[in-house]
């Protein structure tokens, strides 16, 4: 039992702090790179260690341990002999010291690692840093980017490619403007879309290692008033459940999506209103609207917008002075990338989206050379060159798997990914992989990192929804990691699928109309269906007249409409596409108005119900003062009063009621809902009497004109 003990502590100290020493003989140098393995009992702990001679002569080293994430530590005590060489681990229980003896030929050190009185063997071989390696693996890569670009149809690419504390690639391919033929380069601007969501994290990790915010703490202890669809999820939701996918709720997009005049507050309030399809913590559920409510957090606490936390926690600290928030911005510098979209096989601009509102999901914009310093940060633990911008135990947080997607395996080389804090976190080809891609109009991202393996990298283009930026990581991670040889064409054989997906595509787009049912036409004339439509969480949707037509506009995206069948109205394409084949149903309410109008805006739900609103000039009092006045029938009379901005009825003898603007420029009483009210007027716009709708009849009061 004692021996176990002893070898158990040696243990735990292998996993914390391991220093190793090395040997300077004088005739010999130990300067450079070493990798190699201390032999434990259960099995061979690889260590990596970098040795520098500085210009005072001494020496410097460190050590990483990738089983353990001990990234650079410094080594010290280092002492040379002879060919002996010694290195103790200071400061650390059982007094660990490495003993050993570097080669006559100066290419390995091996020897004992010894430890509360325990020695396991330890070796060591002399080879090129890994970034080096990494760097010479890559002499290909500019050959299979362009192929990419070409094979795949994308205007042009920005990559970067990090190892260890250095850059290693920085480029440009292709084209960021087709139309003038100008070339991307490492510092074009392109949108980043989801890859935002890190940032926001990041910055909240900050705050954590601040102690002004706690991942297990319910987000009502920050933002009291917070509150969602489900009671219990109001109460229990944490800011890690925010960025984690596991809220309960779908996507909503479309209640942010190009949503430019509703706040984060606002956007944050409407929570309240938009139905869950799970329980909370029980399901992947990708959410935007969950991450603008975590910048919004971020916001709260820091006392500043999302934009200024995440430039003063973030940016500015890695020194990306041009990476910004809006694609308006991105415009205004010299080197930025336009967008484009595959349509029939050929490359089209189309216009910019900007997503400010959303922010905190996805709306930052970079460039290659700038990412390469976010890249940076997360493969060395928190560290940027010489500074802690983040606890490596914060940062390693946020790369571990906190929800289980529930994906299936679809590639032998890559498993289910799950989810981390802002990322995604898989296995590729059995390397710990941690990622997160972005598409958004004309743009799409992929940052891509190998925590263990200390390399990682960056793919931005100006293409709507290409999958060239994952082909780009596979094939750059396959000549890092020495998996070039089994010739996987990743790019070849994406190719043969997207043509494949084109004509599947094409078959489909032939049969959409199998489903319409013809020789049908609306209940009503076009003019009913006029109006504006109200959703406590979607906001609002407005019908109008355009041309012998109906358009719909639902967040300044406007959509032609065609009768499609019965209640049914398809939107065609308009110059904005997002709503392309959106079927509408209407509803009809008991008095043959149109009442509601049925959008599938999100589908995992039943299609979302917005309510038509009453006519504006019924909540207007300079309108509402042509119905005030006191209008008889058989001898009695009533009275028709303004209060506020609202009118009232007053009969004899009885409470007095509030007239409540309702549909066909009619009033409910709010105090008796089946009875409406009706003001009938001349042909100049007079009112000339009061009609009482009830279910078993209409009573009609005249108008008593003034003397």
């Amino acid at each position: 039992m004692k021996k176990n003990k002893t070898f158990s502590i040696a243990i735990f100290i292998l996993l914390f702090v391991l220093a190793p020493h090395l040997y300077c003989g004088e005739t010999q140098t130990i300067e450079g790179h070493w990798t190699g393995t201390i032999d434990l009992p259960t099995m061979k702990l690889e260590i990596d260690i970098d040795f520098l001679k500085t210009s005072e002569g001494a020496w410097k080293g460190d050590i990483s341990i990738p089983a353990q994430h001990t990234v650079d530590m410094p080594l010290g005590g280092i002492d040379l002999k002879e060919n002996s060489v010694t290195f103790a681990i200071q400061g650390i229980p059982g007094d660990p010291v490495f003993k050993g003896t570097l080669s006559e030929d100066g290419s390995k050190i091996s020897g004992d690692f010894i430890q509360g009185g325990q020695t396991f063997p330890f070796s060591l071989e002399r080879g090129a840093a890994f970034k080096v390696l990494a760097k010479k693996a890559l002499s290909s890569f500019d050959t299979l980017v362009e192929r990419g670009l070409k094979e795949l149809k994308v205007p042009g690419a920005a990559v970067a490619v990090v190892a260890e504390d250095e850059v290693i690639l920085s480029k440009g391919y292709g084209l960021r403007n087709i139309e003038n033929k100008v070339p991307m380069t490492e510092n074009t601007l392109l949108a980043i879309g989801s890859a935002s969501k890190a940032f926001t994290t990041f910055a909240m990790g900050v705050l954590v290692d601040k102690g002004e915010l706690e991942w297990e703490v319910p987000v009502r202890n920050y933002i009291p008033w917070f509150t969602l669809y489900d009671t219990f999820a109001s109460e229990r939701m944490t800011p890690r459940d925010l960025v984690t996918h596991r809220s309960g709720l779908p996507r909503h997009d479309l209640v942010w999506y190009n949503n430019l005049t509703t706040d984060r507050e606002t956007l944050v309030r409407r929570l309240a209103y938009l139905k869950p399809t799970a329980d909370l913590r029980t399901k992947f559920q990708y959410n935007n609207l969950m991450f603008l409510t975590a910048g919004y957090l971020v916001e709260v606490l820091a006392g500043k917008p999302w934009e200024k936390a995440i430039r003063d926690l973030v940016f500015t600290p890695l020194n990306m002075k041009r990476t910004n928030f809006s694609v308006i911005d991105s415009q205004k510098d010299p080197d930025h990338a336009l967008p484009y979209i595959e349509r029939e096989g050929n490359l089209e601009l189309i216009p910019f989206r900007d997503i400010t509102t959303v922010g905190p999901a996805g709306s930052i914009n970079s460039c290659a050379a700038e990412m390469s310093r976010w890249v940076l940060v997360h493969i060395n633990r928190g560290k940027f060159k010489e500074e802690q911008i983040i606890n490596p135990q914060t940062i390693q947080d946020m790369h571990l798997a906190h929800m289980p997607t529930g994906n299936t395996p679809a590639l032998k080389e890559v498993t289910p990914a799950d989810y981390g804090l802002g990322w995604f976190v898989d296995t590729y080809r059995g390397h710990q992989r941690v990622h997160h891609g972005g598409n958004i109009d004309g743009f799409s991202a992929m940052v891509s990192l190998f925590p263990q393996d200390r390399f990682g990298m960056v793919v931005l283009t100006n293409k709507n929804g290409t999958g060239l930026t994952e082909l780009l990581v596979r094939h750059a991670a396959d000549l890092i990691l020495g998996y070039g040889d089994e010739k996987k064409d990743w790019i070849a054989e994406a190719a043969e699928q997207k043509a494949r997906g084109e004509e599947e595509a094409e078959k489909a787009r032939e049969k959409k109309a199998a489903r319409k049912v013809k020789g049908t036409q609306p209940a009503h004339k076009l003019e009913a269906y006029h109006g504006i439509y109200a959703h406590p969480g979607y906001g609002s949707l407005e019908v109008k007249s355009s041309g012998k037509g109906l358009v719909f506009v639902y967040n300044e995206i406007q959509a032609p409409l065609e009768h499609w069948h019965y209640e049914t109205f398809n939107a065609k394409r308009g110059d904005d596409p997002t709503f392309e084949d959106t079927k509408l149903t209407f509803r009809t309410d008991v008095n043959g108005y149109v009442a509601a109008v049925e959008a599938p805006f999100e589908p995992t739900l039943d299609a979302i119900v917005f309510t038509k609103k009453p006519d504006a000039r019924l909540f207007n009092p300079d309108y509402l003062k042509k119905f005030v006045g006191d209008y008889t029938v058989a001898g009695q009379t009533v009275s028709i009063s303004l209060k506020g901005n609202g009118l009232t009825l007053i009969v004899p003898g009885q409470p007095e009621y509030d007239l409540v603007p309702s549909l066909g420029d009619e009033f409910v009483l709010k105090q008796v809902k089946i009875l409406r009210i009706h003001f009938k007027m001349n042909d100049e716009g007079d009112v000339t009497a009061l009609e009482l709708i009830q279910p078993g009849g209409i009573t009609e009061s005249k108008r008593v004109e003034k003397k």
